[in-house]
């Protein structure tokens, strides 16, 4: 009879109230098992839906999953068709479990070189699910960072040449509004799985002050023990922002 794995890590003190993750390794994981890539990102997306249901038992308000980055246009053309395929099944399959769950789903990234299906379900998902309350999740699809603070200034520069804002107007709060995270507070912890050790274009205005934890697990091998020892790891930190 197998033993039950002990999750009880000490998870005591601060807890950080957004969360954001770089879900990385699911093609090295597939390679592990001698397994397609596309295999292993079927394996992540799973790994996605048990960390939504890890946010929501320990009570974080905030969650933002890195699920592909506009860089991740330059991978195979099959292995980009295949995530697309499984975002896709997944944005439509899983809208009626995250209503019911009380999820409220919020979708960062361009959206001008999707197909008009995806666009479609990625509204439909954001709709059905406006009025949900117990987690907000933040889903980076075809998402850059820098992009998104290119397009940002673009927006206050246009409002400067209306002349809705003067340059006086400019500062971290009302750039930070013309963000896509716009009325999100900050991440508190970003972490990262597979080992890499960089940021990788993700929230990179919003992730100023955010704690780093970089994490050997791979992304589909992501366990609520493993949800359970980074928020413990969070809660030994000590934030100064800029303070003694």
């Amino acid at each position: 009879m197998r033993k039950k794995k002990n999750l009880n890590i000490r998870t005591k003190g601060n807890k950080p109230r957004h969360i954001a993750i770089i879900m990385d390794g699911n093609g090295r994981g597939a390679k592990r098992k001698s397994l397609s890539r596309s295999v292993g990102h079927d394996a992540g997306a799973k790994a996605a839906k048990r960390v939504i249901n890890y946010a929501l038992k320990h009570k974080i308000p905030y969650l933002t999953l890195f699920a592909f980055s506009s860089e991740n246009w330059r991978r195979p053309k099959g292995e980009v068709k295949a995530l697309f395929s499984l975002l896709q099944k997944y944005f439509h399959k899983e809208k009626k479990n995250l209503t019911q769950i009380d999820v409220k789903v919020k979708v960062l990234g361009s959206r001008t070189n999707l197909s008009t299906d995806i666009k479609s379900i990625i509204k439909d998902l954001e709709y059905a699910t406006k009025l949900n309350k117990k987690l907000t999740l933040m889903v980076a699809f075809n998402y850059s960072s820098r992009n998104e603070i290119l397009l940002a200034f673009k927006s206050f520069l246009q409002n400067f040449s209306s002349r809705k804002l003067s340059i006086s107007n400019l500062n971290e709060k009302t750039f930070s509004s013309n963000l896509m995270t716009k009325g999100i507070p900050d991440p508190d912890l970003v972490i990262r799985t597979s080992g890499e050790q960089r940021l990788s274009n993700f929230l990179l205005w919003q992730s100023s002050y955010s704690e780093l934890l970089f994490l050997n697990t791979l992304w589909p091998d992501f366990t609520e023990r493993t949800f359970k020892h980074a928020l413990s790891c969070y809660s030994k930190r000590k934030r100064r922002f800029g303070r003694i």
